[in-house]
């Protein structure tokens, strides 16, 4: 059977190819954030059903289908899913792509790659019911369009929350990389992305003239202090090795130049390559800020959200991902990835069952290298069938 799946797999994504991209296309034109993704899961959802597919809608947006369960070669349920997701929300930001298909939506944009994760996801799932109806199968699917990705802790939870991963035995995902050439994906065994947590913090106190400091807390100076020397302290309270950084993103305080306030605040993210510190990381954190600010005669506030674990691939998980890219796209199609400190809330997945993340070529050969989260993202569009074509192929193993 395997003899012929891969060339089927690759006959059927060139059929859907074109209407791929108008898919996309469309998606990207009309962004939605974080759990208001009700267009886009609606569109995902008609699609399916036009391929007799039965989605299940998710409470807000998102949806789980299942491929295999119904037909002439129905798989019952004791037999376990394979999961591949797709997340669908976009990003607050302003599109500066330039392109027809740009957001029409002020203010928002599909920065990330997920109008490109959902439209794989759903080219997938649309050869695997092809192949499901051929007998081609072997074992069920279960297509999972999370919402809230660019949210902590994320809507993978929801998911999880609503039964949508109960019957997996094993998960897949991409996710779009624009450091990699078009036809190329990158894998990496074990932790391939970072903890990622959202910190906060917020110092008051009486305030007063900037010619008596000594009459007040001076929380402008103690942010000072917290800023500079709060991530210096994780540096050396945890181990180098597991990758901790804290990173300001955000400070406010103040409004006059003789004016000493009453309140600050500092955001920012601090991120963690190794779970074990992970775990650890906020407790030093607090010990750090408090210890920090003592002698300066303020109060604190500390809001410290967890986000989301490392991504671990499984080792039989990626070794199936790169079997699949070498089945379809050829022997050269898999690079070792580097492990990154962003965040993915896939990660939430792979707490429960075995899986792993590929990433996703979308970069023109030669052309120029984009960035992720950033309004003037451009994809090759050649990707989405790469991307279809490897997951279809790897739920077929």
């Amino acid at each position: 059977m395997d003899a012929g799946v891969p060339g089927r797999v690759r006959s059927l994504v060139a059929e859907l190819e074109a209407e791929l991209v108008a898919f996309r296309r469309d998606l990207h034109a009309h962004p939605e954030l974080a759990r208001a993704e009700v267009r886009t899961t609606g569109r995902v959802a008609d699609r399916l059903r036009e391929a007799g597919l039965e989605p299940r809608l998710l409470d807000g947006s998102g949806l789980v289908c299942d491929v295999g369960r119904t037909g002439e070669h129905a798989f019952g349920d004791d037999v376990p899913a394979v999961g591949l997701r797709a997340d669908l929300d976009a990003l607050p930001l302003e599109d500066r792509c330039g392109l027809p298909h740009a957001s029409t939506v002020e203010g928002l944009a599909h920065a990330c790659g997920h109008d490109v994760h959902t439209t794989v996801v759903l080219g997938a799932g649309l050869v695997l019911a092809r192949l499901h109806e051929e007998g081609l199968l072997r074992r069920p699917v279960r297509l999972i369009f999370q919402p809230a990705e660019e949210v902590q802790p994320g809507g993978s939870l929801d998911v999880m929350a609503q039964g949508g991963l109960d019957g997996v035995e094993r998960v897949f995902a991409v996710h779009a990389e624009p450091k990699i050439d078009v036809g190329q994906i990158g894998t990496r065994i074990g932790p391939i992305t970072s903890a990622s947590d959202s910190i906060t913090v917020t110092l008051t106190s009486p305030g007063g003239h900037t010619s008596r400091p000594h009459l007040t807390g001076d929380v402008v100076y103690a942010l000072g202090q917290v800023i500079t020397q709060v991530p210096a302290v994780l540096g050396r309270r945890l181990d180098p090795r597991s990758g901790v950084n804290l990173t300001w993103g955000a400070v406010h305080a103040g409004l006059a130049h003789n004016a000493i306030p009453g309140t600050g605040t500092l955001a920012g993210t601090m991120r963690c390559l190794d779970v074990r510190a992970w775990e650890r990381a906020g407790e030093v954190l607090d010990e750090a800020v408090h210890q920090v600010v003592a002698p300066y005669d303020v109060e604190v506030h500390l809001e410290h959200v967890r986000g989301v674990p490392p991504v671990d691939n499984d080792e039989l998980s990626t070794t199936l991902l790169e079997r699949a890219a070498r089945d379809q796209q050829g022997e050269d199609a898999v690079l070792l990835t580097e492990q990154s400190l962003g965040g993915e809330d896939f990660a939430w997945y792979l707490t429960k069952v075995p899986g792993a993340m590929a990433r996703l070529g979308t970069r023109t050969p030669g052309g120029r290298t984009f960035d992720i989260h950033q309004g003037d993202l451009e994809v090759d569009e050649r990707a989405i069938a790469v991307g279809a074509s490897l997951l279809a192929r790897v739920a077929t193993l």
